[in-house]
C-alpha cells in the first residue's frame, strides 16, 4: 500500500525500508535485507502474511538520496537497488562491517558519493534538510542482551528527522524513547514498534501523544520472529489519544 501525506508519497517497503517521494525529490531511509527486496521473504511463524508489506523483486533505482540508520540496517544490495546512479548516500559514521558477514563492502567503497554522520549533525542534501538524533537502548531499559548490555548502545547509530517539501518526518531509528524525541516538530511519525529491539509500542504511543504529529504510521515489525507486534493494537492504541495513525501493510 502507498499513503499520501501532505503532498508527500510514502511508502514502507518491509523491514525497515521506507520511501518517501516529494515533487521533485525520492528518498529512501535504510533499503533492504532479509529478502524484502528481492521477493524472497516469507512471513514468520503465527504472524499473517498481510500484516507486513509483501516481497518483491524491488530494483527500481530512482532514490535521490539514501539514508542508513546503523549496521544491522546496512545493506549494500538493497542500497543498490533503490539508489540512482547519482545518488547521495548519508550513512551513520560507526557503520563498520568487519564486526558482520552479510557483506565485506564498506560504505566508502560504495559507488555514490558517501556522507557520513553523528549522533548529532545537521545538513541539506539535494534539497533535504535533515537531522540527526542519538539512537540506541537504554543501559537498564528491556531491550537488553543475556549479558545485560543494550541491544543498541549509544554511539551504535542514529535517528532521522527529514525536511521533505518542507514536511517533516521522523524515523527515529532502533532506539528507545529518549530525552528530546519529544520536543521534535514532527508531521509524519514512523516509529518502529517492535519490543525486542526497540521502543516498542506502548512507548511510541506515548511518544505520539506527546509530540502530536498528524500522522503516525508504524514500520520495522513482523519482518522474522523476534520483530513481531500486534501492529492494529498499536494502532487502536494511537488513535484512541486522538492521533491520527495509518496502517502501511498488505492490501
Amino acid at each position: 500500500m502507498t499513503l499520501t501525506h501532505d503532498g508527500l508519497t510514502v511508502e514502507w517497503l518491509g523491514y525497515a525500508t521506507i520511501r518517501v517521494e516529494g515533487a521533485d525529490t525520492v528518498v529512501y531511509v535504510d533499503p533492504g535485507r532479509y529478502g524484502v527486496l528481492t521477493g524472497e521473504w516469507t512471513p514468520p511463524t503465527k504472524v499473517a502474511r498481510r500484516a507486513h508489506p509483501p516481497a518483491r523483486d524491488y530494483r527500481v533505482e530512482d532514490g535521490d538520496v539514501v539514508f542508513v540508520t546503523h549496521r544491522h540496517h546496512y545493506d549494500p544490495d538493497g542500497i543498490e537497488r533503490v539508489a540512482s546512479t547519482d545518488a547521495t548516500v548519508v550513512v551513520f559514521e560507526g557503520i563498520d562491517v568487519s564486526g558482520t558477514d552479510r557483506t565485506d563492502t564498506r560504505p566508502a567503497e560504495l559507488p555514490y558519493e558517501v556522507r557520513t554522520v553523528g549522533m548529532e549533525d545537521e545538513g541539506v542534501v539535494d534539497g533535504v534538510p535533515f537531522w540527526t538524533v542519538p539512537a540506541y537502548n537504554h543501559p537498564d531499559g528491556p531491550h537488553t542482551r543475556p549479558d545485560g548490555s543494550p541491544v543498541h548502545p549509544e554511539g551504535f547509530g542514529c535517528g532521522y528527522l527529514l525536511a521533505v517539501d518542507g514536511t517533516r518526518v521522523f524515523y527515529p531509528g532502533d532506539s528507545d524513547v529518549l530525552a528530546g524525541h519529544a520536543e521534535l516538530d514532527v508531521s509524519l511519525f514512523l516509529p518502529s514498534i517492535d519490543d525486542t529491539f526497540s521502543m516498542g509500542g506502548e512507548a511510541a504511543v506515548e511518544l505520539a501523544a506527546e509530540t502530536e504529529p498528524d500522522l503516525v504510521c508504524p514500520v520495522h515489525y513482523n519482518t522474522f520472529e523476534a520483530l513481531q507486534a500486534d501492529s492494529g493494537a498499536f494502532a487502536a492504541a494511537v488513535a484512541r489519544r486522538g492521533v491520527p495513525v495509518v496502517l502501511d501493510e498488505r492490501e
